[in-house]
């Protein structure tokens, strides 16, 4: 496999797509320059055939220290919405966008950094890839940046979230990441839209 360092994760993609080959290749990557500060590669995880494919943004600190996608404050929001949405975890595939911790450093603190726009290029192949093995019914975009990578930079979550929408021949549901239900004034009020959101989805798979 020839690697020449411009064609982000795709230089690292293996020959054969299964889960498997693309969680060990994607443990090596250097598409971007995030695997220099991050802990691990933290890939997506959940059955091979997956209803639902839920995209967030990135690993936080917990993630990138524990290998796996929302074992943090906001997967624990997640998991309570997606009991309550009748969402069984059986049948999901969890997963980022980009799949290295973005951060700067604040006194002892790993604080998360947004990533770039070219860092949610490079690592699009890897999604991609994960979309063509699983074959979600539904895909539920969490937050802008994965809302950015798979459905365009002009998709605004704020203004279409809940709404079911086609990506290539799949369904997509946008709502807010449920990071965001934690940071925000009123968080109940945020937890039973992000809800809402997930129920849309629930509905069409």
């Amino acid at each position: 496999m020839v690697k020449d360092g411009n064609n982000g994760a795709s230089d690292f993609l293996p020959d054969v797509l299964d889960l498997a080959s693309l969680r060990a290749a994607a443990a090596r990557c250097e598409g971007c320059g995030l695997y220099r500060d991050a802990t691990q590669t933290v890939f997506g995880e959940g059955p091979r055939k997956a209803a639902f494919m839920l995209v967030g943004e990135q690993p936080g600190d917990q993630e990138d220290r524990q290998g796996h996608p929302f074992v943090g404050p906001a997967g624990r929001v997640l998991d309570r919405g997606l009991e309550e949405a009748g969402i069984a975890r059986d049948d999901v595939y969890l997963t980022n966008a980009v799949k290295h911790f973005s951060w700067v450093p604040r006194g002892k603190r790993r604080i998360h950094q947004k990533p770039t726009a070219a860092e949610i290029t490079a690592c699009r192949p890897w999604l991609e890839a994960e979309l063509a093995v699983v074959e979600p019914r539904v895909v539920v975009v969490l937050g802008a940046t994965a809302a950015r990578s798979l459905l365009g930079a002009a998709f605004r979550v704020t203004r279409h979230r809940g709404e079911v929408v086609p990506l290539g021949d799949r369904l997509a549901v946008a709502t807010i990441h449920p990071s965001a239900v934690l940071r925000a004034p009123d968080r109940e009020a945020a937890y039973a839209g992000f809800l809402s959101d997930l129920r849309a989805a629930a509905d069409v798979a």
